[in-house]
C-alpha cells in the first residue's frame, strides 16, 4: 500500500507539472532553453465582460463603461502576480485593455512560479515584428490636384455637401507622425490655430521605450533613432506613419491628399524604425481607449478617437500564432465594444493566393479589414485574400477594398511620396468613416452599423478565383469583400438610416443568401437553431421597401426583388436575440 501511495503522489505531481507547463507557450519554453530569460505576457484567467456596452446609447457611455469594467477586473485579479513580481524586483507593466501583465527579462524560475498561480491562464511571448515596407510607386497626380484615390471613392461629393470630417477624431498607431508637416499640422488635435499654441497632452503617446533588438545593434543606443525614445511630441522615425495620416486628413491648400480634411488626428508610435511587438501595439490600443497626459496620468475616455487606423501586422513568420492571438484580439474586441472602429490593413501577401489574410489584427472578426485596389478598380495583385485559415476560423476577409496602388501622400520633413500597399488602403476607409460621422454624429459609437453601411454601399467587385469554397463571383467574396468603398454613398446612407435604441443589442448570425448576384428570386437560409420573425429589404438609400414574416417553423425563406430594379439592395433578418445584415445585387 505504501508503494501504491507513493506512485499516486508521483502521478499527481507529474500531472501538476504538466498543467503548469501547458500554461507556458511552447515557443516561450524554447526561448527560455536558449537564453535563460524572456520577455513575456502573464495573461490572467478572468477577463472583463463588457458585453453590456452593446445596449448603451452612445460612444461616450460605451467608452466609460468598458474602461471601468476593464480597470475593475485588472484590479481584482492582478494583485498576487504583481506582488510576486515586486518581491522578485522584476520589471513589469500591467495592462487592462487585456487583463495581462508584461514582464521584462523573466527568468525560468520566475516563469515557473508564475505558472503555479491559479489566476494565471497563460504565459505568452512578445515576438519582435518587422513592418512590411510600402512599395514605392510612380505618382498618378501631382500637386494642385485631388488625389485619384479620393476621387475614386467619391469623397469630393461629400465635401460639396459640407461633410469633411469636422467634429471627428481619427487615431493612428504607426511609426509615428511628423506633426509639423504642412498637410498635417492644422489637423492635429493638439494644435490651436487661433493662438498657434501646442498641447500634446491627450493627443500623443510614444510606446517606444527601447531600441529594437532586430536592428542587430551591439549597443542599443537611443541616439540611433531619429526621434529618440519616449518622444514628448509626435515624431516619425520612418515615413510610413506620416504617409498614412496624410491619406486620412492631409491638405495644405495645394496638395489635397486626405479623405477627411476637416477631421482631427491623434497618434501613438508603435514601431521603432519599422519594428514593433504585441507589447507596443497593446500599449497604443490601451492609450486610445483612455488617452492620458504626457505623464501617463489622468486617463479620459471622452477624448478617445472615433476610429483607429492600423497599417501594420504581426505575421506568423515573426512569432504571432494562434497561441498568442488572444492578446490583440481581446484588445480589438474591447475597443469595438467601447464604440471605436478598428480599421486594419489586410496585408500585402496576395501574390501567394488564397488564405493570405493571415496576421493580426486583420484576421479578427471585429477588425474592419481592408484590401487594396488600383485606379482601374481592380484588386491589387499584392492585396491579401481570405479566408482566414491561420486560426481555423475560415472567416471571410477582407471586409472591403479601397485605393492602395500609387497613392501619393505626405512623408517627413514636409515632403511627399507615392507608395502602394494595403497600408494605403486602410486610411481611405478611416477617412470615409470620419465623413460619415460628420454627416451623422448620432452614428458615433455604433461600430457595427458603421461597418454595415460601408459594406452595403461598396461598389461590388468580383473575381474569377474562388477562395476557401467561397465563389469569387459572389458578393461578398474573399478577394474584395463587399467591394470598393464609396464615401458619398456611405454618407447618404448614414444620413437616411433610421437609428433605434436597440441597434446593437442583439447577436449577429451568419446566413446563406443565394444566388447573389441574382436575376430572379432570392433564397435565405439561417441556422436551424434560430427562428426568424422578419425579413426587411432596403433600397440603396436605406429606405425600407419590403417586409416579410417567414413561417416560424422553417429556417428558410424566398424573397422577390422589385421587378426590373437592377442594382444594390440590403436585407435585415431579425429573430429573438439575433439579426443578420447584408447586401444583394440584382443583375439583368
Amino acid at each position: 500500500m505504501r508503494y501504491i501511495t507513493c506512485t499516486c503522489l508521483l502521478c499527481t505531481l507529474a500531472l501538476h507539472l504538466r498543467s503548469q507547463s501547458a500554461r507556458i507557450d511552447s515557443t516561450l519554453l524554447d526561448e527560455l532553453a536558449t537564453k535563460g530569460y524572456v520577455d513575456c505576457f502573464v495573461v490572467m484567467r478572468k477577463q472583463a465582460n463588457v458585453s453590456a456596452a452593446k445596449a448603451l446609447p452612445d460612444k461616450q457611455a460605451k467608452g466609460r463603461f468598458v474602461y471601468a469594467q476593464l480597470q475593475a477586473t485588472a484590479k481584482e485579479t492582478q494583485h498576487r502576480v504583481r506582488s510576486l513580481l515586486q518581491a522578485e524586483r522584476a520589471l513589469f507593466r500591467p495592462f487592462f485593455i487585456v487583463n495581462a501583465i508584461f514582464v521584462k527579462n523573466a527568468s525560468s524560475a520566475l516563469i515557473w512560479r508564475l505558472a503555479q498561480l491559479p489566476e494565471v491562464a497563460q504565459i505568452l511571448p512578445n515576438p519582435q515584428v518587422k513592418m512590411a515596407d510600402p512599395i514605392p510607386a510612380p505618382a498618378i497626380r501631382g500637386p494642385q490636384a485631388i488625389e485619384w484615390g479620393i476621387e475614386q471613392i467619391n469623397a469630393p461629393q461629400a465635401w460639396a455637401s459640407g461633410y469633411e470630417g469636422q467634429g471627428v477624431v481619427i487615431g493612428g498607431q504607426d511609426t509615428g507622425y511628423d506633426w509639423l508637416h504642412p498637410a498635417l499640422k492644422t489637423k492635429y488635435r493638439g494644435y490651436y490655430s487661433p493662438t498657434d499654441t501646442i498641447d500634446h497632452n491627450y493627443n500623443w503617446h510614444d510606446a517606444i521605450h527601447e531600441i529594437s533588438p532586430l536592428h542587430g545593434d551591439s549597443v542599443p543606443d537611443p541616439s540611433l533613432n531619429p526621434c529618440g525614445l519616449d518622444a514628448p511630441a509626435p515624431c516619425d522615425d520612418h515615413n510610413h506613419g506620416t504617409h498614412t495620416m496624410g491619406i486620412m486628413v492631409g491638405s495644405d491648400g495645394d496638395n489635397q491628399i486626405g479623405v477627411a480634411p476637416q477631421a482631427q488626428w491623434i497618434g501613438c508610435r508603435n514601431m521603432e524604425r519599422g519594428y514593433g511587438s504585441p507589447y507596443t501595439y497593446l500599449e497604443c490600443f490601451e492609450w486610445f481607449l483612455a488617452p492620458t497626459d504626457l505623464n501617463g496620468q489622468n486617463p479620459n475616455t471622452d477624448l478617445a478617437p472615433h476610429v483607429i487606423n492600423n497599417s501594420w501586422a504581426c505575421p506568423p513568420i515573426e512569432g504571432c500564432h494562434p497561441g498568442n492571438f488572444f492578446l490583440l484580439e481581446t484588445a480589438v474586441n474591447n475597443l469595438d465594444m467601447a464604440g471605436i472602429v478598428v480599421v486594419v490593413s489586410a496585408g500585402n501577401s496576395g501574390g501567394s493566393g488564397c488564405g493570405t489574410v493571415n496576421a493580426p489584427a486583420a484576421i479578427f472578426e471585429h477588425s474592419f479589414s481592408v484590401g487594396a485596389t488600383d485606379a482601374n478598380d481592380y484588386v491589387a495583385g499584392f492585396s491579401s485574400r481570405g479566408p482566414v485559415t491561420v486560426d481555423s476560423s475560415f472567416r471571410r476577409k477582407p471586409d472591403v477594398v479601397a485605393p492602395g496602388v500609387s497613392i501619393r501622400s505626405s512623408i517627413r520633413n514636409g515632403a511627399y511620396a507615392t507608395f502602394s500597399g494595403t497600408s494605403m488602403a486602410g486610411p481611405h476607409v478611416a477617412g470615409t468613416i470620419a465623413l460619415m460621422l460628420s454627416a451623422r454624429p448620432e452614428l458615433s459609437g455604433h461600430t457595427q452599423l458603421i461597418k454595415d453601411i460601408l459594406q452595403q454601399t461598396a461598389i461590388p467587385l468580383t473575381d474569377s478565383v474562388s477562395c476557401g469554397g467561397w465563389p469569387g463571383d459572389s458578393i461578398p467574396n474573399n478577394t474584395a469583400g463587399y467591394g470598393r468603398i464609396d464615401a458619398w454613398a456611405a454618407v447618404q446612407m448614414a444620413l437616411n438610416w433610421q437609428l433605434t435604441p436597440t441597434i446593437e443589442a442583439t447577436s449577429r448570425v451568419e446566413v446563406q443568401v443565394f444566388p447573389n448576384p441574382t436575376t430572379g428570386p432570392l433564397f435565405f437560409l439561417w441556422p436551424k437553431t434560430h427562428r426568424a420573425t422578419h425579413i426587411y429589404l432596403y433600397d440603396a438609400m436605406g429606405r425600407m421597401v419590403q417586409m416579410v414574416k417567414p413561417d416560424i417553423h422553417t429556417y428558410a425563406a424566398q424573397l422577390f426583388l422589385p421587378n426590373n430594379a437592377v442594382g444594390i439592395w440590403f436585407y435585415l433578418i431579425e429573430g429573438p436575440g439575433w439579426q443578420a445584415r447584408g447586401k444583394v445585387i440584382r443583375s439583368w
